[in-house]
């Protein structure tokens, strides 16, 4: 004869439940925190993988040269975007404006990449349904 399993909750299991939550609870907080506190956003400009300029959100303007195509970099308080490049595809012109971290303008025949970093908006970025 088989014996049914004790599917009654024990104290035990509300000390783990309860664990659990708490756990959740303080990574979130943790998160939540270090996120607030990542600083303001600014623009990162890589040269063949290598990290060469961080250019804070205000006006300012760059060029960059590498591979043999230069790369015209404009920065202002809304955004980052590349003015001008001397590349034959212009991706990177066309790229436009980005102002959101994580975001990034791409040149490929010079190898350059302007990428956001900073404090993310609180926003909504997507939504599913």
């Amino acid at each position: 004869m088989k014996h049914e399993p004790k599917l009654k909750p024990t104290g035990w299991d509300a000390l783990v439940a309860a664990a659990v939550l708490l756990l959740a609870l303080a990574l979130g907080a943790r998160f939540s925190l270090s996120g607030a506190q990542s600083g303001a956003r600014c623009a990162v400009v890589s040269v063949e993988g290598v990290e060469v300029e961080r250019l804070p959100f205000a006006d300012a303007e760059r060029e960059y040269q590498n591979n043999g195509y230069t790369v015209h970099v404009r920065v202002t308080p809304d955004g980052v975007r590349v003015d001008r490049a001397d590349c034959p595809t212009q991706d990177c012109v066309r790229t436009g404006t980005v102002s959101r971290p994580g975001q990034s303008i791409v040149c490929l025949p010079a190898r350059i990449v302007v990428t956001v970093a900073g404090a993310a908006d609180e926003g909504v970025d997507a939504v599913a349904g």
